[in-house]
């Protein structure tokens, strides 16, 4: 969305309003260092955004790096979305040849350096999420040109980005969440998740489970005595529903569900279409809220989110 000749703020601003009008306050914003090095006007369009998002009074998280989908990321045309397949389309930051390379993460140092110096300060900004599942095996999707010791090699890379986020000192949070052992002793499973709950300012997780596993993960997370974000739910055919929110105000914790808009994105299809293309509209939809032109893909889920948002 970020590349000059595919942004969109006026799509970018009315599907903001369609949030707020849900009582949403907060949104995850994926960058990419590619952009950064290419080109110089991209941070003025993640400036554009953050003041779209500051209109309607939601705030923002940005995400530096992700570890899902394709390992191979590229600038220019992106192409058309194979149809019925979850996210066939999403990319990588910075992607398997960086990630093991070492020799090319001071590329990334800068970009870090110069994102957290233009929006370190900025209020408009709330968490920094410094990498996305980091340690995605990405088995199912593109298992023959993703890394295989995928884990082993981006270990230090996460730490080394901790490194430099913490020596740029933003007034903001830093987390990385934790994804994999999340509903156990997340601890237990990597070094890489010690990392995570070690140096995050704010302990952040993802669940797509029903009730109970989240409730276990919240009560083991609470023991490092940090605020927890959930920082990605909702799969309805997986059993994590909406009215799971309920729960998470309960608990007090902040939850940001996956997607807000149906759209190229095509995740109203779950996981498993990469197997099995989607033919039609699913029933019922793995993520996302609302339909293309705003409408909700289900009355009850928006009278519960606005009920418990107090929108």
């Amino acid at each position: 969305m970020f590349q000059a000749e595919t942004f969109d703020p006026d799509t970018i601003g009315r599907e903001l309003t369609w949030a707020a009008d849900l009582g949403l306050n907060s949104i995850r914003l994926f960058l990419h260092d590619l952009l950064w090095r290419t080109d110089d006007t991209f941070l003025d369009r993640v400036e554009h955004v953050l003041e779209l998002a500051d209109a309607v009074g939601i705030g923002v998280m940005p995400v530096l790096f992700d570890g899902v989908w394709n390992p191979v990321p590229h600038l220019g045309d992106q192409g058309r979305p194979r149809p019925g397949v979850h996210n066939s389309m999403w990319v990588q930051s910075p992607g398997a040849a960086v990630i093991r390379d070492p020799s090319r993460w001071e590329q990334l140092h800068e970009y870090v350096d110069a994102v957290l110096a233009r929006f370190g300060d900025d209020p408009r900004v709330q968490v920094w999420d410094l990498f996305n599942e980091p340690d995605n095996p990405n088995g199912f999707t593109y298992p023959a040109i993703e890394l295989a010791d995928k884990r082993s090699a981006v270990t230090p890379l996460v730490e080394a980005v901790f490194d430099w986020a913490t020596e740029a000192d933003p007034s903001q949070p830093l987390t990385v969440g934790i994804w994999i052992g999340v509903h156990g002793r997340p601890e237990r499973v990597s070094r890489l998740n010690r990392i995570s709950l070690a140096r995050s300012d704010v302990l952040s997780f993802h669940s797509y489970r029903r009730r109970a596993p989240v409730r276990r993960a919240v009560a083991h997370l609470a023991r490092y005595e940090r605020p927890l974000l959930c920082t990605e739910w909702l799969a309805r055919s997986s059993g994590s529903t909406v009215d799971l929110l309920e729960g998470f105000a309960q608990l007090g914790v902040g939850a940001y569900a996956w997607g807000l808009v149906s759209g190229r994105t095509q995740t109203i299809h779950p996981w498993t279409s990469w197997a099995r293309p989607g033919r039609g509209e699913p029933d019922p939809w793995f993520h996302d809220l609302l339909r293309s032109d705003g409408s909700p893909y289900d009355t009850q889920e928006v009278g519960l989110l606005r009920r418990v948002t107090g929108a």
